[in-house]
């Protein structure tokens, strides 16, 4: 289930132009989730965009027990789907918080949606 919700989460990020994301591999590492994916968008209307269109298409996949925090302002709107926390961020929001750097991912990172950061430090 998990690897079906990233792909999702991947695709829509992608088609949504998101910048910079990073998927980090939790699993051993934490019983919260299997993978916390952090992605960026250019501005507040950006971000929520990209937090709407998610919400709708995993609701639509049937994931339940959707957590959303953040959508009000949308310098950092979280999406906890269970198996998948997603943490959506305007960049200097992202730079300040530097949630890579806690999970032992770098803190920059390519444009590239499809690459994969393991934990592991």
């Amino acid at each position: 289930m998990a690897a079906d919700v990233l792909k999702l989460v991947r695709k829509s990020l992608s088609d949504d132009k998101a910048q910079d994301v990073v998927v980090i591999d939790l699993g051993g590492k934490t019983p919260i989730a299997d993978f916390m994916v952090i992605a960026s968008g250019g501005s507040q209307r950006q971000v929520g965009a990209m937090a709407d269109h998610l919400q709708d298409k995993l609701k639509t996949r049937g994931v339940r027990g959707l957590s959303v925090e953040g959508a009000t302002q949308c310098d950092w709107v979280l999406i906890d789907s269970g198996d998948v926390i997603v943490h959506l961020f305007r960049p200097e929001v992202r730079a300040f918080y530097s949630l890579e750097k806690m999970w032992g991912a770098p803190a920059t990172v390519d444009n590239d949606d499809e690459r994969q950061l393991s934990a592991n430090a």
